[in-house]
């Protein structure tokens, strides 16, 4: 297990750029298994869950090639289906919870597909049922071993339905897209994801020669095609790590400008930190976040306290509100932070009290954040990294706390931030890795 040792209190000054979005390089590696042509990916960010899944495609016998920093060529023209019954397999993909989404293309294109329970970060109840339920609408036959947890899928054909999801679910979305394109006949997705990565992911697949329509919305329609031919993609700018980087100059009181964001898929992210009472400028396709000394957060018009919630797109990513939370203590006045879709994503705030912070814990979903105006700056402390998001929320509060603080499990961040001590450390940060 590795640590990051930081010694907080320093401003940052420099331009940062993000990674490619590690969601979109999930759901873009595995459609590479819909081809036997070779496909071109672009701006893939070389992190542990993105690594972790290339590995498991080389297990399958995809000949995979690292043309350049982040570029890598895919030939998925001889897979070997018995991998997924190997020990190899099985402990590669339990570990690893975007590995579910090579079940759609190993079902369309080889009639059967096994995953062991998947893992990933230790946040609530993130159930697979919407994965499971869409497939056997296209006509595939399911079964769970509860003993063992795995589950298989198998077909001899798929066919187009009609389906309306019980929760947009975007990597179950992604799956049943992946699996429909090779289905016969039109399948209707209603209740679909629309996030920019799943949006992406339609993109890649009708370069392919796919039929879908409805991109952007969430009502899908696919008519099924035979064959998928090969193509070159490349991955959008990570709209976590922008962010993050927001979130990282206002809590350090930072001069950061953030280049190649690619605003047009940010949402309201910007905004959203703005209602912190951020500066957020937007020149062209970079952001520069300046004069954080002192922000103060918004209220309603009524003058009651303001709150903060995540939903699907085009609402506020999940993924951020840790962020948020984080950077509300610093912020003059107060905000409820509402997480709804994850029932243990807020228990981190326990090491931000340890801190200084003022946060009352509502419950497993909401917190409300007394903001010090950075009257009383956060103390530094020892902490354990317990999820991607979490992990760099606690990085960002001991970067501005005072003193030396440690954060053990860095395995986690790692997991969705590339070189992320590197590339702060060249902006002024004092971070170590031991």
């Amino acid at each position: 297990m590795s640590t990051f040792k930081i010694e907080g209190g320093f401003k940052l000054k420099g331009d940062l750029e993000p990674q490619g979005a590690k969601n979109e390089a999930l759901q873009i590696i595995c459609a590479t298994l819909l081809t036997a042509e070779q496909t071109t990916i672009e701006n893939i960010p070389e992190i542990r869950d993105v690594l972790k899944l290339i590995e498991i495609l080389k297990g399958l016998g995809v000949q995979v090639a690292r043309l350049a920093k982040g570029k890598y060529s895919f030939d998925a023209s001889k897979v070997d289906i018995n991998f997924l019954k190997t020990e190899e397999y099985a402990q590669q993909a339990a570990v690893l919870r975007g590995s579910i989404m090579i079940i759609g293309p190993l079902l369309a294109r080889f009639g059967q597909g096994f995953i062991p329970q998947p893992g990933g970060d230790k946040i609530g109840r993130r159930r697979v049922d919407t994965h499971f339920i869409g497939l056997q609408k296209l006509g595939a036959r399911f079964d769970f071993d509860r003993e063992n947890k795995w589950y298989s899928v198998s077909t001899e054909k798929l066919t187009g339905a009609y389906m309306l999801l019980d929760e947009a679910s975007v990597t179950g979305t992604a799956n049943i897209v992946m699996a429909a394109v090779l289905a016969e006949g039109t399948t209707t997705i209603y209740n679909a994801a629309c996030e920019p990565y799943l949006q992406q992911l339609c993109k890649m697949l009708v370069s392919m020669g796919a039929k879908i329509e409805g991109i952007g919305s969430n009502l899908l329609s696919i008519e099924g095609v035979s064959l998928l031919s090969g193509c070159t993609h490349r991955i959008l700018p990570d709209m976590i790590e922008v962010g993050s980087f927001i979130g990282l100059a206002a809590m350090t009181a930072s001069e950061i400008n953030i280049k190649n964001v690619g605003i047009e898929h940010l949402g309201i992210i910007p905004e959203s930190f703005r209602r912190l009472g951020i500066n957020v400028e937007q020149n062209g396709d970079d952001l520069l976040i300046k004069d954080t000394e002192h922000y103060e957060i918004d209220s309603y018009i009524d003058g009651s306290i303001m709150t903060i919630s995540d939903a699907p797109w085009p609402g506020l990513t999940p993924d951020l509100l840790s962020v948020f939370l984080v950077v509300a203590t610093q912020a003059k006045g107060s905000v409820l932070i509402h997480q709804k879709m994850f029932e243990s994503r807020l228990f981190f705030v326990d090491k931000l009290i340890d801190m200084g912070a003022q946060i009352i814990l509502c419950d497993p979903h909401r917190a409300t954040v007394i903001g010090l105006d950075r009257k009383n700056t956060l103390r530094a402390t020892k902490m354990v990294s317990p999820d991607i998001r979490a992990g760099i929320a606690l990085l960002i509060a001991a970067m501005s706390a005072k003193g030396i603080s440690t954060i053990d499990n860095i395995e986690q961040i790692d997991r969705g931030y590339e070189n992320i001590d590197g590339r702060l450390n060249a902006l002024g940060a004092h971070i170590s890795r031991m």
